[in-house]
């Protein structure tokens, strides 16, 4: 497993909340999304960036939604961890200091799809339990050392979203 990155410096958390990182999260998520989808997962499946980019990189899939307020489809590129026919999602936005909107937009309405390569899952979203959290958070460190470092970056409680079968 790789090493977990030093914590960020305040002035450097100030910077991740800023509004420049959010236009950057939001352009690269479509980059991504345009060639995953375009190659069926081929680019854009593994995840090089963090403190993961010398280990086993971990999966990318891509989530769609329904906007809470425009009640068009929202696709999101997100790290999960899969068991089964349940996908796990992680609601960190990079430690940012507010939820990502794909969040919102589950809490507004649950039914969302979910590629993972050319494989389209129809799920119902949660939130996960004090206890699943409990169960889920050693299980996603391991695949992504940076959720550790989210955390601290916070003071939010970043929200695990389990995704069953619908």
């Amino acid at each position: 497993m790789a090493k977990a990155p030093k914590p960020l410096s305040p002035k450097q958390v100030e910077g991740l909340n800023s509004k420049a990182v959010g236009v950057g999260i939001k352009w690269m998520s479509k980059l991504n999304t345009l060639a995953y989808k375009a190659t069926g997962g081929r680019i854009g499946y593994n995840w090089r960036g963090g403190s993961n980019r010398f280990s086993a990189p971990p999966p990318v899939g891509i989530l769609t939604t329904i906007g809470r307020k425009s009640g068009q489809p929202r696709e999101s590129p997100l790290l999960f961890l899969r068991e089964g026919d349940r996908v796990v999602l992680v609601a960190s936005q990079g430690g940012r200091a507010t939820n990502p909107m794909w969040y919102l937009n589950i809490k507004a309405n649950p039914q969302v799809t979910f590629q993972i390569k050319n494989e389209k899952l129809t799920l119902t979203a949660r939130e996960a339990t004090d206890a699943e959290r409990d169960e889920y958070w050693p299980k996603l460190d391991a695949i992504y050392p940076d959720f550790a470092n989210y955390r601290t970056y916070t003071d939010r409680k970043i929200p695990i979203l389990i995704c069953d079968p619908a």
